[in-house]
Formats: structure tokens, C-alpha cells, sequence
């Protein structure tokens, strides 16, 4: 699971993915946590193109009394979207997004103690990640929240990816369940967020190995995240 990305700023991802919005473009980007504002890309309501967004990290399910849910929705698994109650219904409606990232986190157990690994693009491009976004209304209100969710994939074969979190005891080693973001090229953009179902499953792996730049974080996170 990811709980620690930078999000790549509106000026950037409109010059990368050629989006509309001019309310998004002027977002800073910055260090992004659950239930923290980023930014995300869908196609645009209304009219062609794309469009970005700025809205929660972190979907709030459209059944959802409250938007103060208590659960995390800020990572979905791949393998689950299509039945999971707080998923399947952005996942039936082809409600993909892509979530540009210029870096993102995860804890590295290999030393015993979590050590935060950063994963940049080798080729110094922003991440396209993969996602699912909602818009929520507030029945009380009439206030449209937008929010969004990570997907993530099994990566227990990923030469990079499954050294990744902290193992389970009980699991053998081939089947810890260690979880990867997937990375949308941008060759695959379209596919992936205008595609039938089924072709947007093909595109849902850990990202080659030849993309990451890895290593330990320059700093740690400062925002209260679980080493887990």
C-alpha cells in the first residue's frame, strides 16, 4: 500500500498530459497523506479532453452518510474493485483516473525497522498512477466533494517492489501479498481511462523495473504515517 506521494503540481501536469481546468492548474502540488487535498486527471465533463482535479485522497463511497468515514479508502486493490462496496461502483462506471506523482513512499523492512524507500521515474518524468474518483454529495448540504483512490497490485514477484512493507510471519515468502502502485504510461493514457473494462484490467502491474529510481528517503515523512 502507498500512504505518501508528492503530488506533481497543476502547472506540470498540464504541461505533461495537456489537461484543461484553469481553477487546477494554479495547484502548488506538495507532500500528500490520506484524507489530504492532491491532484488527479479524468476526462473532462462536458466537453474533450482531460481535466484535472483537486480533491480528496482518500474516495468517499457514494453510500456514505458523512464524508468523516471511518475506514481508509485512499488504497484500493486491483484484485478487488469490481465487488468491494466502496469500489465497485466508480470501477462499473469507468470512473479511472490518473494521479500524477513525483515521487512516491514506502517502508522498507529489510533492516528489522522501517525505512522509508522514494521511488522517482528514472527518466525524471512525473509518476501517472492509477486510481478510481468519485464525486460525493453532501445530502444535507448540496456541497459535491470530489475524492479519489489508489489502486494497488500484487507485486510478490516484483524483483523491487516485493522488498517493500513489513512481512507476515504467518505467510511464506511467495505469498506475503506485497502491494504495488501501477503506473499508467502515456502511451496507455487513453486506454486506460476511456477503454472497456477488460482492457483496462491489462494495465494494471507494478511499474518495470527499469522505470525506478529507488533508495532510502532523503527525509523521513513528517506527517504521523504508521510504519507498518
Amino acid at each position: 500500500m502507498c500512504n505518501l506521494y508528492r503530488s506533481t503540481s497543476g502547472s506540470q501536469a498540464q504541461a505533461v498530459w495537456k489537461t484543461g481546468n484553469p481553477l487546477a492548474i494554479d495547484w502548488p502540488g506538495g507532500i500528500v497523506g490520506p484524507r489530504k487535498n492532491g491532484l488527479f486527471i479524468r476526462p473532462a465533463r462536458g466537453s474533450e479532453g482531460l481535466e484535472l482535479v483537486v480533491g480528496r485522497w482518500g474516495l468517499i463511497p457514494w453510500f456514505a452518510d458523512t464524508a468523516d468515514i471511518r475506514y481508509s479508502t485512499n488504497n484500493a486493490r486491483a484484485e478487488e474493485v469490481a465487488h468491494k462496496p466502496s469500489f465497485k461502483q466508480a470501477w462499473q462506471r469507468g470512473q479511472r483516473c490518473v494521479i500524477p506523482a513525483d515521487w512516491f513512499d514506502e517502508p522498507n523492512w529489510e533492516s528489522g525497522r522501517n525505512v522509508w524507500w522514494r521511488f522517482h521515474r528514472a527518466d525524471g518524468a512525473p509518476w501517472g498512477l492509477a486510481g478510481l474518483w468519485g464525486s460525493w454529495t453532501d445530502r444535507s448540504t448540496g456541497e459535491v466533494l470530489e475524492s479519489y483512490t489508489l489502486l494497488t497490485i500484487n507485486a510478490d514477484q516484483h524483483p523491487v517492489m516485493r522488498r517493500m512493507h513489513k512481512p507476515d510471519p504467518a505467510l511464506p515468502a511467495d505469498a506475503q501479498d506485497k502491494r504495488s502502485v501501477v503506473a499508467i504510461e502515456a502511451a496507455d493514457v487513453e486506454r486506460w481511462l476511456h477503454g472497456p473494462a477488460e482492457e483496462a484490467r491489462d494495465l494494471l502491474r507494478p511499474p518495470v523495473e527499469a522505470l525506478l529510481r529507488h533508495g532510502p528517503a532523503e527525509a523521513p515523512p513528517s506527517i504521523g504515517l504508521p510504519g507498518f
